[in-house]
């Protein structure tokens, strides 16, 4: 766990000294020509962006609230955050990874020192392509109800099973898996959590093709995977935990934000998208459109506020229901920006294809919402998560809860 570094008089020389280290830095190895061009957010070669990271790790500005012995700089957090505004100021990726990259975060959080010493590195680096195995067919939104099993032979796990709804899997080496490895518990004290190798014959991949004419899920079947002991996060039979600190880091980056228009069509520069599109559409004097735009934005900047707030209670390793505050919020978000861009646009939204790319952004914005009131947690469960640990009301009735999981009925 990272150490927590107190804030004194003393800070303020050392923060002088810390930010003319990064500004300097960056000045000698950032040039603007590096940013990516292949798309918004993207990099034209992965090899690029591979290159970029390793001297942003080897400088130890990725993860500087780590320790030390990790490639950290034991920083507090507001000392990291000045590292993090000068990446953002000439706007360089790579650093504050110790708050966004949810594979090494979980790992370092609750891994052993064999499989981070293995994998850590490359995980901050971008070496190592990663998917989700969680959920399945018959346990979604009740995560604690996997059937997907592991059971252990000498050194390593068999794992049998079905996994569904999972990004990247085609191309990723490692799976972050949660299976069954004691069926005579509660439901929530079998599991176990693994980094399961995901190129190995017994891992077969579909793709699913989704409502916006992209197959960026899968289905996966696993028949006789191999994982290696080393590979288990957390104690045995106590993955539910460990889940939680993964749940805590994915709901935090989808809180943060979300996928944009695909048209590849620049918004604006240096103006509120919305606000932007309204002017072009001439619609952007219509009052009761602008009250609209002005409560999205509202939106946008209220989420902002609560995920900082909520990173500033996260401990390294721990979770957080105020997560969960922003990643409804994203949600409600998406599908409002997207209604109102098909209301600026009226009769045009009907049109699609590349002659038509403000139409084309409307239809796949107000598709490709209902991915984020899915993924990482329904907004049902949200709503659950947020009444029960953050206002304390009731627990939802669980009859499954306290009996035997092999008791339980299967869906």
């Amino acid at each position: 766990m990272t150490e927590t570094i107190s804030r004194t008089t003393d800070d303020a020389p050392k923060d002088d000294a810390l930010r003319e280290e990064v500004r300097a830095w960056l000045a000698a190895n950032w040039k603007p020509e590096m940013r990516p061009k292949a798309a918004p957010g993207g990099w034209s070669t992965s090899a690029e962006q591979q290159a970029w990271l390793s001297k942003v790790v080897d400088a130890r500005w990725a993860a500087p609230r780590w320790p030390v012995e990790w490639m950290g700089r034991g920083l507090a957090d507001a000392q990291a955050r000045i590292i993090e505004r000068a990446f953002a100021a000439v706007g360089a990726p790579g650093a504050g990874q110790d708050r966004s990259n949810l594979w090494a975060n979980t790992l370092l959080a609750r891994g052993g020192p064999a499989l981070k010493a293995k994998l850590l590195l490359p995980l901050l680096r971008g070496q190592v392509a990663m998917c989700l195995l969680y959920s399945e067919p018959g346990a979604g939104s009740d995560l604690a109800g996997v059937r997907t099993r592991a059971d252990r032979q000498g050194d390593h796990f068999v794992v049998n099973g079905q996994k569904v709804w999972t990004s990247g899997a085609a191309t990723a080496d490692y799976g972050m898996l949660i299976a069954r490895t004691d069926w005579d518990v509660p439901k929530h004290k079998g599991i176990s959590f693994f980094f399961c190798p995901m190129k190995q014959p017994g891992v077969e991949v579909r793709p699913l093709r989704q409502i916006t004419n992209e197959a960026h899920f899968n289905e996966v079947f696993i028949t006789d995977a191999i994982v290696p002991a080393e590979n288990l996060l957390g104690e045995l039979n106590a993955g539910w935990g460990v889940l939680q600190t993964a749940l805590a880091y994915e709901r935090s980056v989808m809180g943060d934000g979300a996928r944009g228009p695909r048209s590849g069509v620049a918004e604006s520069t240096g103006e509120e998208p919305l606000i932007a599109l309204a002017r072009e559409a001439g619609v952007l004097a219509d009052p009761a459109l602008r009250q609209q735009i002005a409560k999205v934005i509202a939106y946008k900047r209220l989420n902002a506020l609560n995920n900082a707030r909520a990173k500033a209670d996260l401990a390294q390793g721990t979770s957080s229901p105020l997560m969960s505050l922003g990643k409804l919020a994203m949600s409600r978000i998406l599908h409002e920006e997207a209604r109102l861009r098909t209301a600026m646009l009226g009769a045009v939204s009907l049109l699609e294809g590349p002659d038509h790319p403000r139409a084309e952004d409307a239809n796949f914005l107000t598709l490709n919402a209902y991915f984020t009131s899915i993924g990482g947690g329904t907004d049902q469960i949200q709503r659950n998560i947020i009444g029960e640990r953050v206002l304390g009301l009731p627990k939802e009735p669980e009859v499954d809860r306290d009996i035997p999981f092999r008791q339980v009925r299967g869906g």
